[in-house]
C-alpha cells in the first residue's frame, strides 16, 4: 500500500474533526488581515471572537493563502517519507491557495508525486474532500487510484447558504450595491450557491422559515449521501439550525445531520451572519471503474 500524505489548508471545515486526527493530514493556516492586524486562521483567534470583530466592520477582512514558499516547505519534508502528497485547495478562482501550490510542486525535485487538487469549492466542501483524500490514502491499492477518487469526488460536492447581512457580499462583488441595498430594506436574504468555483446568488428568501424549506429542498435533489453538514455563525447550535434538523428529521429519516461554525475564511466572503448546508453525493458504482 503506497505511503500518501495529505495537505490543505486552514479553512477547511469537517463533519467529524475527530476523524482527521487519525490521517496524516498537515493543515497550514490562512492569514486574516483584520482591523490592521494579521492573525493565523484557527491558531490566534477563534471563530466566534473573529465574526463578532467582522460584525463591526463595514469591509470584509482579506485572506493571505498559505504562499508558494509555505508549500515548498511542506512538500520538501513531507516527500522523503511518503510516496505520494495530495493537496487540497480551495476554489483557484477565490483562492491563490491553488496557484501557490502548483508552483511549489514544481519547483520540489523528487521521485514523490505531488497532486494539486482544486476543490472548486471551499470551506466544509473542501472538508469533504480531505476526508475522501484521507480515506483514499489509507484504503487504495495504488498512488493512480488514490487521486482519481479525489478528483472524482469533486463533482460531487454541492454547498449553498442563506446571508442575513449584504455587507460583505457587496464589498466582495457578489451581489450589486443596489440589489443589497434593497434586500436590506426589504428584509430579504440572498441564496447562494458554490458552483464551479464561484460563489453565486441563485434566489432570494424573505425570513428563516423559507430559509429552512429552502434548504430542505436543496438535501431532496440527492438520491444518496455520503457527507452531509449544516453550516452556521456560532459554535452552539442556533434556533434556525434545531429547527431544521426538525424537519431534516421527518424528511430524512436515519440520515445524520451534524453541524458546525462555517470557518472564518468563508466569512470573509459571505460575512458573520449566514446559515448553510455542504452535501457530498455518493458515487455511482461507474465511478470506481478506472
Amino acid at each position: 500500500m503506497p505511503r500518501i500524505q495529505i495537505v490543505t489548508d486552514s479553512g477547511a471545515r469537517y463533519s467529524n474533526p475527530r476523524l482527521m486526527r487519525h490521517f496524516p493530514i498537515t493543515i497550514l493556516p490562512n492569514i486574516i488581515t483584520m482591523a490592521g492586524k494579521q492573525f493565523r486562521e484557527g491558531i490566534d483567534m477563534d471563530p466566534e471572537a473573529a465574526f463578532a470583530q467582522m460584525a463591526q466592520m463595514a469591509q470584509p477582512p482579506t485572506i493571505t493563502p498559505p504562499s508558494e514558499r509555505d508549500y515548498t516547505e511542506v512538500f520538501l519534508r513531507l516527500a522523503p517519507v511518503c510516496d505520494a502528497i495530495i493537496s487540497v485547495h480551495p476554489s483557484r478562482k477565490l483562492s491563490q491557495s491553488w496557484q501557490n501550490g502548483r508552483m511549489a510542486a514544481q519547483a520540489v525535485s523528487s521521485d514523490c508525486e505531488i497532486a494539486i487538487i482544486d476543490s472548486q469549492t471551499m470551506c466544509a466542501g473542501q472538508g469533504m474532500l480531505i476526508r475522501v483524500a484521507a480515506q483514499a490514502a489509507q484504503a487504495a491499492a495504488d498512488i493512480e487510484t488514490a487521486i482519481q477518487q479525489v478528483r472524482q469526488a469533486v463533482d460531487r460536492i454541492y454547498s449553498v447558504y442563506c446571508v442575513r447581512d449584504t455587507r460583505f457580499l457587496r464589498a466582495n462583488g457578489i451581489m450589486s450595491t443596489s440589489h443589497a441595498i434593497l434586500s436590506s430594506q426589504l428584509g430579504i436574504m440572498p441564496f447562494l450557491s458554490l458552483e464551479g468555483g464561484e460563489i453565486l446568488i441563485i434566489e432570494k428568501v424573505r425570513d428563516s422559515s423559507q430559509m429552512i424549506e429552502r434548504l430542505v429542498e436543496f438535501m431532496s435533489e440527492f438520491n444518496a449521501l455520503e457527507d452531509a453538514l449544516v453550516l452556521q455563525a456560532q459554535e452552539q447550535i442556533t434556533e434556525q439550525t434545531r429547527l431544521l434538523h426538525e424537519v431534516l428529521a421527518l424528511d430524512f429519516p436515519g440520515q445524520h445531520f451534524p453541524f458546525t461554525m462555517y470557518s472564518t475564511s468563508m466569512a470573509c466572503y459571505l460575512g458573520f451572519a449566514a446559515s448553510g448546508m455542504a452535501v457530498l453525493e455518493k458515487a455511482d458504482e461507474d465511478d470506481f471503474e478506472f
